[in-house]
Order: structure tokens, then sequence, then C-alpha cells
């Protein structure tokens, strides 16, 4: 007979407790110069948790934090739940203004920022309090001039070494709070709780292999899905990260001999600037490069191969809190002629153990889902489902249930489902351009154009690109004889650099139907 019990609430903060209990002395993080150890980054997180409380964080309050991948972001991925609020990770590509809007929807109570993020511009427009992060080294870096805000050590010494619990309230309180990138020219909060985080990064441990021999080096910006929930992945099984602050080919490989790398991840733009630097090596040990973010084109994965690693593709969104299916390799694939294995692996596969089931489908009318067939042929709207989704959207009800119409998340991308299960992204039902693995919504961009008082009319398309897999290009129809250079510096001043389109072509006319909806595939396909 079962005894009556309570179950523990998941929640990333156990897989803490137990590594610092199981794994003291494991070396848990390579920062520069600095190594850390399980236990201390546990001690880390408690001290961190106390310094946030001191500061005027509550429970449920958001905290955000701006900065490239370092100990202290691994640190705050656990600190700030332990302290009982809120997680909001920033992308560090973001202009003054678009960081300073996040920073007001999601009423974040404090923001931490490295120091160089941290520009005077951004610091006029923040109403509350700055936390400077300290150097690589871990040494306390002053704000930049003009800029009023808590130093590093400041900040520090508020904390306490008293125990707290390393448990959640409730598993379905919000953890983190990641925004997208504006695919709809408005970034939307996605709130993902502690249930479905623990989950997601349990799911990811499995598929990318990671053991507690495992070296991870962080290729994949931090920002993005809390690293696709493997900053609480590697923690899980007590594997060892190495912070990457930008992607650096060279030093990139340097990594990975002098520590033994054995896992790596990041979207096709970042991860061919490693294979860019190969310089005719091979890793000389087993490595996993988990892919993702943009559909990979065989021919990406096949250099990899050819490398020597193992590929791990998987496919998601912020909505599922990172990959959300993966490829999982089949019995022969790898007997198969490399094209064609590559091209397998490149297909974006079924769901990860952790998520739920997911459909191609038909949407009709009432919302109702018919499944296509899978014949490998059949366009449909990927659709997903499971404990991993998010909970919704940040104060946003009408979009959360626009979202899940029909009881499904609709991911707003098009796919074939092949006769063996396993699915491939064929469009996107949006123009989204997805630029080294950021989404830009060329709405967005369009408006940004226009408030210039020579544009007329604009329209961003998606055009390939070498490094990036696509770039933004802008057709105007001007008022009067403009210098494009001028447009370029004037969508620069509002929105991120990448977002701003390189190449602008000026037209008499837009293309547009009968309705009045301009015609982008025709300008896509314009010389």
């Amino acid at each position: 007979m079962c005894s009556e019990h309570s179950p523990a609430p998941l929640t990333p903060l156990a897989f803490l407790e137990r590594v610092a209990l199981v794994h003291p002395a494991d070396t848990a993080v390579v920062d520069g110069p600095r190594r850390v150890t399980f236990a201390a980054l546990a001690a880390q997180a408690t001290w961190f948790a106390h310094a946030l409380a001191a500061s005027g964080v509550q429970p449920g309050d958001r905290v955000a934090l701006l900065a490239r991948n370092s100990a202290e972001v691994i640190a705050a991925n656990f600190a700030v739940p332990l302290a009982g609020a809120v997680i909001v990770p920033l992308n560090t590509r973001l202009a003054a203004a678009e960081v300073a809007a996040i920073l007001r929807h999601s009423g974040a109570r404090l923001l931490l920022a490295d120091p160089d993020l941290l520009t005077p511009d951004l610091a006029g427009r923040v109403t509350r309090p700055l936390v400077v992060l300290p150097r690589q080294d871990g040494t306390a870096a002053p704000a930049a001039a003009g800029v009023a805000a808590i130093t590093w050590a400041e900040f520090w010494a508020r904390g306490s070494d008293a125990p707290l619990p390393w448990t959640a309230a409730d598993e379905n309180l919000p953890l983190t709070l990641n925004y997208t990138s504006g695919t709809t020219g408005r970034p939307r909060g996605v709130l993902h709780t502690h249930r479905s985080a623990y989950l997601n990064a349990l799911g990811h441990a499995l598929h990318q292999r990671l053991t507690q021999e495992s070296v991870y080096l962080w290729t994949l910006p931090m920002f993005h899905c809390n690293g696709w929930a493997s900053i609480w992945a590697a923690v899980a099984v007590g594997a060892r990260q190495v912070c990457l602050r930008s992607v650096d080919g060279p030093l990139a490989w340097a990594l990975i001999e002098q520590e033994g790398v054995s896992h790596l991840a990041g979207t096709d733009a970042a991860l061919r600037i490693v294979a860019d630097a190969a310089a005719g090596r091979r890793f000389s040990r087993p490595v996993t490069v988990h892919t993702g973010g943009t559909p990979p084109a065989p021919a990406f994965i096949a250099r990899f191969l050819e490398l020597g690693a193992q590929v791990v593709h998987g496919y998601g969104m912020t909505e599922t809190g990172g990959p959300y299916t993966v490829c999982e390799e089949q019995p022969g694939w790898r007997d198969r002629p490399l094209p064609e294995y590559a091209g397998l692996l490149a297909r974006q596969g079924v769901p990860q153990v952790t998520a739920g089931p997911l459909r191609v489908v038909e949407v009709r009318a009432d919302d109702q889902l018919v499944d296509v067939p899978s014949d490998g042929a059949t366009v449909g709207e990927v659709v997903a489902s499971g404990n991993t989704l998010m909970a919704g959207y940040h104060d946003d009800p009408a979009g959360t249930a626009e979202a899940f119409r029909g009881g499904w998340l609709h991911t707003g991308d098009l796919a074939v489902r092949h006769p063996d299960g396993y699915i491939q992204i064929t469009d996107r039902l949006k123009d989204i351009i997805v630029s080294g693995g950021e989404n830009i919504s060329p709405a967005e961009v369009e408006q940004a154009l226009l408030t210039h008082e020579a544009v007329a009319e604009v329209a961003i398309v998606g055009v390939p690109d070498a490094r990036w897999g696509e770039r933004p290009k802008a057709f105007v129809v001007a008022r009067h004889a403009v210098d494009p250079a001028d447009l370029i510096a004037h969508a620069a001043a509002s929105i991120a650099r990448f977002k701003v389109p390189r190449a602008i072509e000026f037209t008499d006319q837009l293309p547009r139907t009968a309705t009045g909806k301009v015609q982008k595939h025709l300008l896509r396909a314009a010389p």
C-alpha cells in the first residue's frame, strides 16, 4: 500500500542541489582564467539570491540579464529562481530602444548587464536599478562614463550564505520570461514554468547525450531560451560548461583541444564560424554538434560530419523552450552515401522524449485541424503539444488564446511529414527573415524606414547570405532622390544592427495583388 505523500515540485533548482552534493569538487564552469566547482556554483547561487533580495527583488518579480556567455549568467539562471523571481534573458544584439521596451513590458525590477553593453544611451532609457556584471576574470568593472549603476562589488556585498530551499513553491510558477525576436513586429514575452524548464532540460540532456564526462562549449548564446535549456541540462548530469563570450573560431578550436570539449551547439551561422576556422583539422576526439534555429542545409551538416562530429539536429522556437524535436538517427543511415546521410539528418524529425505529440495539419474552419498524409509531399502547419510548451505570453491573453487555438500550439511553420513519421520544414507561414538564427520581422524594419521623410513605400524581404543564411533587403519607392546610406543610418538609429538592410533597391512601384497586398515572392525572385 502506498502512503500519502506530497510530490516534490519539478524545478531545475533541484539539479544544482543534487550535483553539489554528489560531485562537489568537480569543475562546473570554466570562464577565462576562472574555474568553478559545483559546490562553489551552489554557494554562489545562494549568495547571489540573497543579494537580489537585498536589492529589492521579491518573489514573482522579474530580473533582466543583458550579458554574454559567462559564469555569472550560469549562476543567475539558478540564483534568480532561488530568490523566487523570474529571469528575463535579453538579446545582446538589440538596440537600446528595444532593450528599454522589453524592460518596460516585462516590468523588470532589476537589470544586470555587462559593462560594455550598459551604455549611456541604454542607461538613459532605463528607470530601474542597474548592476554592472564583472569582467571575465571576476574583477569588478566600472560603469561607462555618465552611467549611474551599482558595481558588482557593491551588489555582491549584499549577499549571504544563509541556506535557501532548492525548490519552488509551485512547479507551475514562471521561471523564465524569454522574448521572441519580434516576428509580429513586436517581441512577445514567453513564459516558461519550473516544470517546463525541468522537462526541457532533461530532454536536451538525453538527446545531446550529455553525461558527467561531457564538456560543453558555449558557442550558442545563453540568452537564446536559456541556452536552449542546456544551462540546466549540463548541471543536471554534472557536465562541465566552458564559456565563450562570442563566437571566435580560432579560440573555439583552442578551447576544444585545451578543455577536451565533447559538445557544442548553435545555429548554422555560429557553427559555420567554427567550421571555417578548422584550417585542415578534424576533431581529435568524439564531438557532438547540436544545431537548430534555422533549417540547416545538408551541405552544412555534411561539413561537420567530415570534421568527425556527430550531428544532432533539433527544431523548435521560443514558445517550445528551444528544440522541441530531434532528428533521431536510425540504424543504417551512416552506411549511406554522405550527401544522402546528411539529407536525412537535415530533417526536423520527431518530438523529443519529454515533448508531447506533434502534428502537421490543414487548419480548416472553426480551427478544425486535419492531419495531412505522411507522403513527404503534402504541406501543412506544424502544431505542437505537451508539457514543455510555454505557459503563455506575458500580459497577452488574447495572443495566448490565438497561439493555442484548437488546443494545439501553432508554430507558424509549414512542413511535410515523411512516411517514416519525420517532419521536414518547407517554409514559413509569414515572411520572417532568419539571419544568423535571429528572427527579423519585415514589418518592424519597414516601419523603421517609413519614418524617413524620403520613403513613400517600402517592402523588406530576405535574400540569401553566405554567412548569415539570410539578410534583409529593402525595396523602396522614394519621394525624391536619397542616398541609400542615409536610409541605412536612419534605420540603424531605431532597430538592432542585424535587422538593418545592407542593400536598398529603388523601384517605381511595388508589385501588388488586386487587393493591394505586396507580392513579396516576386521581390525575392528579382535578380
